[in-house]
């Protein structure tokens, strides 16, 4: 044996260095396209399947907060305690904290970093916030120490907050002025029977401390979203008499604040499928449908397990409810507060309609809605997502208001139950919102409305762009001019052409169902997601996510020629775009027969040229690439080999 190892291996080495016509040139390939191009190996916090390993942790922040809105100053002040459970390996010496009403002074660094032509994310310059009386508490120690620095603050303890399950206490007063203009996420609207208080980012939050980053502590400048932890909140708004007051989470003082009128009402529509009115468009000024006729109320909430809460308030309010049914028969309610300028069947008099199909259609496609209300309040804000509540342009009608509704609804799913950070990876809750929100919308009333991933080409003319921008481009350095397609349209085609092209819908489902339920409540990473579609869906992404998550580059699949011979047609193929992708083509014969073939991703490995043989002895008339149009192929005009280029 080991005589005619050595032969054979002379016969190789012999055969490297031979010359001539019989010496075989190595093609160059593309095994670059498809290798691995970030570390997603695995460790003890996150594995390599794609799920939080066996030591995953992260901490737990618990408030109770009590506010009074002051509507002639239009100030909010209050008091602050929260519960900070520490379950990180390590002691913590400090917290960092989100201010982000500090976003709203003159020396702001979001205001600082403001185009002087302004953007989306204009916001007055008269706010920040006033924090006193702050108390620091572990282990019977209490500290007064911290630094604000723009829209954070540290705050230092006498003693360390002990790893794995050590608590401490942070206390304080705090108090702002609410902006009108709060960047398109909170603010206040002026209408005529008064004033609408969208109140979002309204008290101090603690910044999350995680496995990857640490503390997580990039500052607030507008247009990269949030990153919190979750926890349970109790939380108390005194509002003007006259006012109502919806938000996040479950009422839990009915019949201190509503009317007997009104808890009728309510209890109404929580058995009804339509809307119900608890407050009707001529009943806003009527004194004698409210529960009180002077002096204040005070509205008491709460919510478990959540990343956030918001709320509205206004005298203004027109108010409608309805049931969620939800799989299991479990139920939820459906709420709208709007103003009279929105009333109307054309326009918010079907939001609560619009918000329970939302709801219903992701819990049944998805995952069980988790929170106990979805409240949908009309307000100057195009549209903005927080647990249980949206905030949607007060102006839309029709399928404007659909869109925003159900996208923001979307948004409980991504990044509320899936709790991913906003502020780095805008594409892991837009763009995941807008993928689900084409299925939504097709299911909505029939396809009532059109979706705006119905055509995957029409958005060729950014895809060609020099301006273009990558996925991974973090949201606050994005040209905005791109954010829309970078964070929200660009990731929901990635994932559209994932399920109905790539893996195929079952594949696809079952994956994405299983990232949702592994990762509710918690931190996934980029490679997270990544890894956990690879190993459900069963197949190696690896030169998708590189090419389209995390380059620039387009799709350009060509049918080169088509030659006959004596066992059928080779039909040459040329990959002239920048990432590799399967093969998809329709061939209709003469005879009025047709056949589709798929060829996998992997031909364009050693090359960007590949050569099929089709055994068949009947005429082609026609081929088409990709014959469904789900790639945004940025040159389709090399796509179709026409019957008038075939030579008989």
């Amino acid at each position: 044996m080991r005589y005619v190892i050595k032969s054979v291996l002379a016969l190789a080495i012999t055969g490297l260095f031979t010359s001539g016509v019989q010496a075989q040139k190595v093609q160059e390939n593309n095994q670059e396209d498809f290798s691995e191009f970030m570390d997603r190996s695995g460790n003890r916090f996150r594995t390599a399947s794609g799920n939080p390993g066996a030591e995953y942790w992260q901490n737990e922040t618990d408030y109770k907060i009590e506010v009074t809105l002051n509507d002639e100053d239009h100030t909010i002040s209050g008091h602050l305690e929260l519960t900070y459970t520490n379950n990180s390996p390590e002691e913590l010496d400090f917290i960092w904290m989100h201010l982000e009403q500090n976003r709203f002074t003159e020396n702001s660094r979001g205001t600082l970093t403001t185009p002087i032509g302004g953007n989306r994310y204009n916001g007055d310059v008269d706010g920040g916030y006033e924090i006193t009386n702050l108390r620091a508490k572990t282990n019977r120690s209490t500290s007064s120490k911290h630094l604000i620095t723009d829209t954070r603050m540290q705050v230092f303890f006498d003693r360390p907050i002990p790893a794995n399950g050590g608590e401490a206490t942070v206390s304080m007063n705090f108090k702002y002025k609410v902006p009108v203009k709060g960047m398109d996420r909170m603010g206040r609207l002026k209408v005529k029977d008064g004033t609408i208080y969208a109140m979002a980012q309204w008290f101090p939050r603690a910044a999350v401390f995680d496995d990857v980053d640490g503390w997580n502590v990039e500052p607030y400048l507008g247009a990269g979203e949030f990153y919190l932890d979750y926890g349970d909140y109790d939380y108390k708004v005194t509002a003007p008499y006259d006012h109502i007051v919806v938000g996040s989470g479950e009422l839990q003082n009915p019949r201190q604040v509503l009317s007997e009128k009104m808890q009728e009402r309510m209890e109404m529509a929580e058995k009804s499928d339509t809307a119900v009115f608890i407050i009707k468009p001529d009943e806003i000024n009527d004194a004698s449908v409210k529960a009180k006729q002077n002096g204040t109320l005070t509205w008491h909430f709460k919510m478990e397990n959540t990343r956030d809460v918001a709320f509205s308030s206004s005298e203004a309010f027109i108010w409608d409810a309805a049931k969620i049914d939800l799989p299991g028969g479990d139920k939820a309610i459906a709420q709208s507060a709007y103003p009279r300028e929105s009333a109307g069947q054309e326009a918010w008099g079907r939001s609560t309609e619009y918000t329970k199909a939302s709801v219903e259609h992701y819990s049944e496609k998805w995952f069980k809605y988790p929170y106990p209300a979805a409240v949908n309040v009309a307000a100057s804000i195009g549209g903005m997502e927080y647990p249980g509540l949206s905030f949607c342009d007060w102006r839309d009608q029709g399928e404007d208001l659909w869109g925003v509704t159900d996208h923001e609804f979307g948004h409980n799913w991504f990044p509320m139950i899936v709790g991913t950070n906003e502020r780095r990876y805008a594409w892991m809750d837009e763009g995941f919102d807008t993928f689900i929100n084409h299925y939504s919308t097709l299911a909505f009333n029939n396809g009532e409305y059109p979706s705006s991933l119905d055509q995957t080409r029409k958005y060729n003319n950014w895809f060609t762009s020099p301006e273009r921008e990558g996925i991974d481009t973090y949201p606050d350095v994005t040209n905005l001019d791109n954010l829309g397609m970078t964070a929200y349209y660009k990731p929901a085609i990635g994932l559209l052409l994932l399920r109905e092209y790539i893996l195929g819908e079952e594949r696809f489902d079952n994956a994405f169902r299983s990232y949702i339920e592994t990762w509710a409540y918690k931190h996934p990473q980029p490679a997270d997601f990544f890894n956990h579609m690879e190993n459900v869906g069963g197949e190696n992404l690896s030169w998708f996510w590189k090419g389209w998550f995390y380059g620039t580059g387009n799709i350009d699949l060509a049918l080169a020629d088509v030659i006959e011979n004596e066992k059928g047609y080779v039909i040459k193929l040329s990959n002239d775009g920048d990432m590799p992708m399967p093969v998809e083509m329709k061939i209709t014969y003469e005879d009025g027969s047709s056949e589709e073939l798929r060829l996998p991703v992997e031909i364009w490995q050693r090359g960007d040229t590949w050569r099929h043989l089709l055994e068949t002895g009947k005429k082609i008339k026609k081929i088409q690439l990709d014959p469904k149009k789900i790639l945004p192929d940025v040159n389709f005009s090399n796509d179709t080999w026409p019957s008038t280029l075939y030579k008989k």
